[in-house]
């Protein structure tokens, strides 16, 4: 199916000038995907195979960049407050939800990584307007092997408001760490749109408080959600996919697990993975994009990767009985934290 692309700048309340984009299919669109970029991403170029893939299956799908994001005005990647980015992704969302053309269609939230927690503030502001949420790895949860000391929250805080927009996060290369084929790696590495300094003192701080915030309210989450994440992954743990998928109050819930997958699982993987993980993103859309009735909790499914067969493992509510084990040197990240001294991976 042909895909037709568009791009615009809309201002902020802010008065800051943002990007936008879509691609549409070349028919009455089934349901209206809206994208939530991780952190340092874009829409444009990072996020065009995720928009051309839903686009092409028949969906209507919208992209922005955050402020200080991509092609959108602002300090590179600086952000001032959490709730502005929100903020932001809701006014555009549902402006477009407001078109004539579109009032009558479901709406679904696609986040990835910090974009995963966007998605669910997005719900959380207005739990009762979105029909579904796909999450890829979402930045919900600090890791209990990670959580800083509070003590030393306490003392960036100090200085956060003094010296915001330093580069003093030390910082780890996340792209070697997030996308797995080699190839695609070094396409990232050389998209210039994609931020890959050290993260500002108080960007780090507030997607720590808002993981931290979120872990608060996971019960909060009542929408239905599809939550994918790669069991190899070391920028997040799977661990935190795992609590949204348990303290949920959403009764439609679906977990999968892909073994030996990295954080990039729709951009970083080999061409095969990524097409049987679009392809179960597609069907769960699929599903709850026509108006058959209401649809259950699914459990916890497990997906083999690379060229094995897609395997799924029924099991009540959760367990993944396989648990990785991982070297202490390599560490687990979330917004930077290991042992009592700031770090980063960005939740991309």
């Amino acid at each position: 199916m042909e895909v037709e692309y568009h791009e615009e700048y809309i201002r902020n309340s802010r008065g800051t000038q943002l990007f936008t984009c879509r691609w549409l299919p070349f028919s009455s669109p089934k349901a209206l995907v809206f994208l939530c970029h991780g952190y340092g991403m874009e829409c444009s170029g990072f996020m065009k195979g995720c928009g051309n893939r839903l686009a092409s299956y028949g969906y209507t799908v919208f992209g922005i960049d955050y402020e200080g994001h991509g092609r959108s005005m602002g300090a590179r990647c600086y952000i001032k407050k959490f709730d502005n980015i929100v903020d932001d992704c809701i006014n555009f969302f549902k402006s477009i939800c407001g078109q004539e053309e579109y009032m009558d269609k479901k709406k679904f939230l696609y986040g990835e990584s910090m974009g995963g927690a966007v998605a669910l503030l997005t719900h959380k502001k207005d739990p009762d307007f979105w029909d579904g949420a796909v999450l890829l790895a979402p930045m919900c949860k600090i890791s209990e092997k990670v959580k800083p000391h509070p003590l030393v929250i306490s003392m960036l805080t100090r200085v956060e408001d003094i010296i915001p927009k330093w580069k003093i996060v030390p910082t780890k290369d996340v792209i070697d760490s997030t996308f797995k084929d080699p190839v695609k790696r070094e396409e990232i590495r050389g998209n210039r749109l994609i931020y890959q300094g050290k993260p500002r003192l108080k960007t780090a701080l507030e997607m720590l408080r808002t993981s931290m915030n979120l872990e608060d309210s996971l019960s909060q989450v009542t929408l239905p959600f599809f939550v994918l994440h790669g069991e190899a992954d070391t920028v997040t743990d799977p661990e935190v996919s795992r609590a949204l998928y348990e303290r949920a109050s959403s009764t439609d819930k679906t977990m999968k697990l892909y073994p030996g997958m990295w954080h990039g699982l729709t951009s970083g993987e080999p061409d095969q993975n990524i097409d049987a993980v679009f392809t179960d993103i597609i069907a769960w859309l699929d599903k709850r994009s026509d108006d058959e009735g209401t649809i259950t909790a699914e459990p916890l499914q497990k997906s083999r990767s690379d060229i094995d067969k897609i395997k799924t493992v029924t099991s009540s509510i959760i367990i993944s009985e396989e648990k990785q084990e991982k070297k202490k040197s390599q560490g687990k990240y979330l917004c930077g934290w290991k042992g009592n001294r700031l770090h980063h991976r960005s939740a991309m």
